[in-house]
């Protein structure tokens, strides 16, 4: 890559590699994996930066963020869970730590879900998109957006039930 596209990469990379980061950090869950989703896609992305910078460069990074993760995720480099046979006590729903609680269950749950329906949880609650545009990014049908959805959602309740209980006290 010559100096002038370097120079314009590394621009955008100052400018984007926040909002990115925080997409990285949504589908892995963890500072780490997201750090190293991301390094791993900006290093495909400089790579076509030439062919890539003159469209969308920041979707075409997302959609790859997607699709690398994914990968991660049928690989066998996938960590396992380590399971328990005692469960920690549960915080009263009136404890200020409660939604410290809830929020540590919620990212188990996701941790646990099926890479297809994280990132379409992912794709549709944390970055607000249409099913239309979630199915073109995962390469499916809007349909299946939707079901993949509620079978995500039905299955984020299996996981944590304490999320479901709280979301049936608000209403």
């Amino acid at each position: 890559m010559d100096a002038d596209l370097e120079s314009e990469f590394s621009e955008f990379v100052a400018a984007r590699s926040h909002a990115l980061f925080r997409t990285a950090l949504a589908l892995t869950g963890h500072r780490q994996q997201a750090e190293d989703l991301l390094q791993t896609v900006l290093i495909k992305g400089a790579r076509h930066w030439p062919r890539i910078r003159s469209g969308a460069p920041e979707a075409y990074l997302r959609t790859a963020l997607y699709r690398q993760q994914t990968s991660w995720w049928r690989s066998l480099r996938r960590h396992r869970e380590l399971s328990t046979d005692v469960l920690p006590e549960a915080a009263a729903a009136d404890d200020p730590t409660h939604t410290v609680d809830l929020h540590l269950a919620l990212r188990q749950a996701l941790g646990r879900l099926a890479p297809k329906h994280r990132a379409v949880l992912v794709l549709r609650y944390f970055e607000d998109r249409p099913d239309e545009e979630i199915a073109l990014i995962l390469g499916c049908a809007e349909s299946t957006v939707r079901s993949q959805a509620a079978r995500a959602l039905a299955r984020l309740r299996q996981l944590a039930p304490e999320l479901h209980a709280k979301e049936e006290a608000q209403r």
